[in-house]
């Protein structure tokens, strides 16, 4: 199954944001995503963003000991092997009928940026904006911590 959309690091350096792209493969590969993560050298922040195919998106934040993760909405675990990974590093199964639900569940540390000037409960409130589209709102996560041009000027350089 091919998979659309975009995998960015986000670094902030000596209080400077920097955002670069990461492998495709970490679409479709959470332990693709992580080893690239891990492998951005900063003593600051250092943390992924997925957007997978419009359907969802996913934050990974490698930190001492493990990696933080926070899924847009778990549901996708049923056809995204990204999303069943996520899941599967945080010991949650999917609910039988979520299949049938309209609700978004997220999953994972809604608190994962706090430190970054996104509190767990605004967090939660772009992911109940299901009027939008995973991409409008990893904009609003990238505007929320500070790095939202440096997020665009990037986006705007890739094809497609």
């Amino acid at each position: 199954m091919s998979v659309t959309g975009f995998a960015i690091a986000v670094v902030r350096e000596d209080g400077r944001w920097q955002c670069t792209k990461l492998d495709a493969a970490a679409l479709k590969d959470l332990d693709a995503a992580i080893t690239e993560l891990r492998g951005q050298r900063s003593t600051g922040a250092v943390f992924g963003l997925l957007d997978v195919d419009d359907e969802f998106f996913v934050v990974v934040r490698p930190v001492p000991g493990g990696v933080s993760l926070l899924l847009s909405d778990a549901v996708a675990a049923l056809d995204y092997d990204v999303a069943a990974d996520v899941l599967d590093l945080l010991r949650v199964d999917i609910p039988e009928d979520a299949a049938d639900s309209d609700d978004v569940w997220p999953e994972g540390d809604l608190g994962l940026l706090a430190d970054l000037g996104l509190p767990a409960e605004e967090m939660q409130v772009i992911i109940d904006e299901v009027d939008l589209y995973p991409d409008e709102q990893l904009d609003m996560i990238a505007q929320r911590c500070g790095f939202r041009p440096q997020l665009s000027e990037l986006l705007e350089k890739q094809p497609g």
